[in-house]
């Protein structure tokens, strides 16, 4: 199709990061709006990104197509400060319920309100120390 992005187009370590800061800002954008499973979701997603630039710089190769935070940790050999590293694990955790959410009302009893905007407070401390490592 013209004027589409090939899903298989490679993306620069760089690229990785800004796209990540984009979906930090979309995160912050359905914190605002009161979506905050969506605010999760969001915020995984910056992360994954942001993981994936130092996969790519590593390995000079594409990422695979996962969306697992601790496979790009461990298969990059990150070793994160304890918090962030619960963290990633907890972020982790949430991603396949805000994914494919099989109950909306229980998803949005889970992700309050107070607990989205603790995830965005980690979110922004964990994608400062990614982009420390590289």
């Amino acid at each position: 199709m013209t004027g589409m992005l090939s899903l298989n187009m490679a993306h620069s370590p760089q690229e990785w990061l800004t796209q990540a800061d984009y979906d930090y800002q979309t995160a912050e954008y359905m914190f605002a709006g009161g979506r905050y499973a969506y605010t999760v979701f969001m915020a995984h997603l910056a992360i994954e990104k942001a993981l994936k630039s130092i996969y790519q710089k590593k390995f000079s190769a594409i990422p695979p197509r996962t969306h697992s935070l601790i496979y790009f940790v461990n298969k990059t050999g990150l070793t994160p400060p304890e918090g962030i590293g619960k963290f990633l694990v907890k972020l982790d955790q949430a991603s396949v319920a805000t994914r494919y959410p099989e109950d909306l009302a229980k998803l949005q009893s889970v992700y309050t309100q107070e607990v989205a905007k603790e995830m965005l407070a980690q979110t922004k401390e964990a994608i400062a120390w990614i982009k420390k490592t590289l």
